[in-house]
């Protein structure tokens, strides 16, 4: 038998049950999954949005707080012991009442500020769910092409494993030279270290799909993916000016940036209130401690903002201020970084995708 033939049968066996190859897990229950059933689970059972969703809640807690005012304080003191007659609780007492109002609309301005974290935290769920969510799919559709790929490999291995022998039969007959043999063993050794590195490469997505999904580590997720898509142009048919404007008026991480600009601004303007001083009304009754018996009276206090006028935290929140606004324009040259550099990677894997002959597989299959 000539070489020529020889490499003829090998191409044949390589492909002849490409169609009918089926991966075989050991040890582990396949979970087959489309997206739609992986986006399901993922918004139901994934921890992390779980939590932050409390993180909501305790926002809205905080705006219940601010909403109170402030307790009015009861004061009442008895006489102990006369040292005049040398008697234990004489009759006299004194009782105050007093409450605190806040002034410049400080209450206000702190409903304001803890609504304000509301939105921030609103935000910092929406932002956690894209991340997750662009994890999540990126995962299940490299999952599912390197299941493809794997299975090739396999394919291929399993050829090789069977042609191995045969040649060896060739050299010992005679009609081959060694170094053939030697060749083929090199292809299916480094066959089988690629395909080791794919599996473990699968392994490690399986794991991060798994947490996200909140999966049993001995399940194995098989996904059922819809490539009918992959067949018409999409990219090409999108303006690129559009998807920045789209980004910028979308992404929920912009958009926390732009609340984090608000809640800064509005703690400054609680901390100038705060230089203001509050007033305290109290309402005061003596029985005979006084210069008249069952004495009564009213009367305010306020403090004088003589040496500490709230400066430290008026200067700290007008820095904040400034921080988060160079934050959010950082932010925005991230959002048009990430949108360019993910459109131009897009589209020329759109476009290397559409320059393949979709004859191709039929043509193959009619070959064998």
């Amino acid at each position: 038998m000539t070489k020529g033939c020889l490499f003829v049968v090998f191409i044949f066996c390589i492909h002849i049950s490409y169609s009918q190859h089926i991966l075989k897990l050991s040890g582990q229950d396949t979970l087959k999954q489309t997206m739609q059933q992986a986006e399901g689970s993922f918004l139901t059972n994934n921890l992390s949005l779980i939590a932050q969703k409390y993180s909501i809640d305790s926002a809205k807690a905080t705006v219940i707080t601010a909403r109170l005012y402030d307790n009015p304080e009861f004061d009442y003191s008895n006489a102990f012991y006369n040292t005049i007659n040398h008697r234990f609780f004489e009759p006299e007492m004194n009782i105050q009442v007093s409450q605190l109002i806040r002034l410049a609309g400080k209450r206000n301005k702190v409903i304001t500020l803890a609504k304000s974290g509301i939105d921030i935290a609103r935000f910092q769920f929406y932002d956690l769910l894209r991340t997750l969510r662009y994890i999540l799919r990126n995962d299940f559709y490299n999952i599912y092409f390197l299941e493809q790929s794997s299975k090739l490999y396999q394919l291929e291995i399993s050829s090789l494993q069977k042609m191995v022998p045969a040649f060896e039969d060739q050299v010992s007959k005679g009609y081959m030279a060694k170094m053939d043999v030697l060749r083929i063993k090199s292809q299916l050794y480094t066959l089988q270290a690629e395909y080791n590195a794919l599996q473990t490469n699968i392994d490690i997505i399986q794991g991060e799909l798994k947490l996200i999904l909140r999966v049993p580590a001995d399940k194995f997720i098989l996904p059922q993916a819809d490539t009918s898509i992959l067949n018409r142009p999409v990219l090409s048919n999108l303006n690129y000016q559009e998807l920045i404007d789209t980004a910028i008026m979308n992404r929920p991480d912009l958009k926390l940036l732009n609340a984090n600009i608000l809640f800064n601004n509005n703690n400054l303007t609680l901390q100038k209130a705060y230089a203001k001083p509050d007033l305290t009304v109290s309402v005061a009754y003596d029985r005979q401690g006084s210069y008249v018996l069952n004495y009564n009276s009213i009367g305010i206090g306020i403090p004088i903002p003589f040496f500490n006028r709230n400066q430290g935290n008026i200067s700290n929140a007008k820095i904040q201020v400034e921080q988060s606004k160079v934050q959010y324009e950082s932010g925005l040259d991230q959002v048009n970084s990430d949108v360019t550099t993910n459109y131009i990677t897009a589209l020329r894997s759109e476009k290397l995708l559409l320059s393949f002959d979709p004859k191709f597989d039929a043509d193959i299959q009619h070959m064998i």
